[in-house]
């Protein structure tokens, strides 16, 4: 009998024993696995985080080698300046420059300007030079602009446009289409022009648009000669007139407009202006919307857009500018401000 009790313990002692160790074995496989596990996912998010460290520096480095000359569109708000420095934002958020670990690197330049400045209630096509680009912005001045024109009769304002205050109120019921028509005549060809007190003129290095904001008397500018290629009436609705005009560097629409109206007999004031055409660029064909303002956008854009411009003006292969490892250092430089608001040249 006690044998046999014996017998009964030492088969349920092997039995734990066994299950003990079975069960020790796979507590054990289970570790192990879930550090294989681990070890896979970490090496995976290095692997991910230096592809995206190598993607980031590649984008970095596509940004730094972008050269040339190409079109966005403007809104009305922003004024020429903003929208620029909208545009340059994007592309270092999306490149990510410059990054923490640059900053020990040697430092470039990323040169970005517009030629050809378009007034902050205007909108439509505003030239962007990126890179060497910016040496053909100068150019893009003295090309041929297009402008569609909304004027408004009987109401002048000190700005000449919409957004300044009314200064002078006269009747205009009595001009007719033909009326308009007959003397546009006048001012097509090469003609002389005032410019508006509020503009990017300067006198003693301040702008005059700036001096008569803070009230200061400021004397207008004598005129100077201007060309337009072509004017046309496209509508007329008492008290509106609608423009399509063609004009060369340094024209003011504000003024044609304030021009039509005196020569009425009565005023006017630009109520819209939209920038339809600037050189080969065009509004539906080239201007580049905001959705589209990314790196590989933009360099897309710049090799469509190089078949637009002249021989002399392309600009030839050059070596890459230098290697993803570089800083981004952003410069405010103003290449040109003896144009009007219609025409500047500036580079960020």
């Amino acid at each position: 009998m006690a044998a046999s009790e014996a017998a009964v313990l030492s088969s349920s002692s092997l039995e734990i024993d066994t299950a003990s160790i079975s069960e020790t074995a796979e507590t054990t496989s289970a570790m192990a696995v879930t550090s294989v596990a681990a070890a896979i996912a970490a090496a995976a998010a290095a692997r991910t985080g230096a592809e995206a460290r190598v993607s980031k520096a590649a984008l970095a480095a596509k940004l730094l080698s972008l050269s040339g000359v190409f079109a966005v569109r403007k809104p009305k708000g922003p004024t020429s300046a903003e929208l620029l420095n909208r545009l340059k934002e994007k592309l270092l958020a999306e490149a990510e420059m410059p990054s923490p670990e640059w900053t020990k690197r040697k430092k470039q330049t990323l040169k970005i300007g517009h030629g050809g400045t378009l007034d902050s209630a205007a909108q439509g096509v505003l030239v962007v030079g990126i890179g060497r680009g910016t040496k053909m912005l100068t150019s893009m001045l003295s090309g041929s602009k297009r402008y569609i024109a909304i004027g408004e009769l009987g109401k002048a304002t000190d700005t000449l446009d919409s957004t300044g205050k009314i200064t002078e109120e006269k009747p205009y019921d009595k001009i007719t289409q033909e009326d308009i028509e007959g003397i546009l005549q006048k001012f097509t060809g090469n003609i002389m022009q005032v410019p508006p007190l509020y503009s990017a003129l300067k006198k003693d290095g301040q702008r005059l648009s700036t001096l008569m904001k803070r009230g200061e008397v400021v004397e207008a500018k004598p005129a100077r000669p201007v060309t337009v290629y072509n004017i046309s009436l496209q509508k007329f609705q008492p008290p509106f007139f609608t423009l399509d005009v063609e004009c060369g560097g340094g024209f003011y629409i504000r003024s044609l407009v304030s021009d039509i109206g005196k020569e009425l007999s009565s005023c006017a004031s630009v109520l819209e202006l939209t920038r339809t055409k600037q050189g080969p660029f065009t509004l539906e064909e080239h201007a580049l919307p905001e959705d589209k303002w990314t790196i590989d956008g933009i360099a897309q854009c710049l090799e469509h857009c190089s078949s637009l411009l002249p021989a002399e003006l392309t600009l030839k292969k050059s070596k890459p500018e230098g290697s993803c490892e570089q800083v981004l250092s952003c410069e405010y430089i103003t290449l040109n401000e003896t144009q009007g608001d219609d025409d500047g040249c500036k580079t960020l």
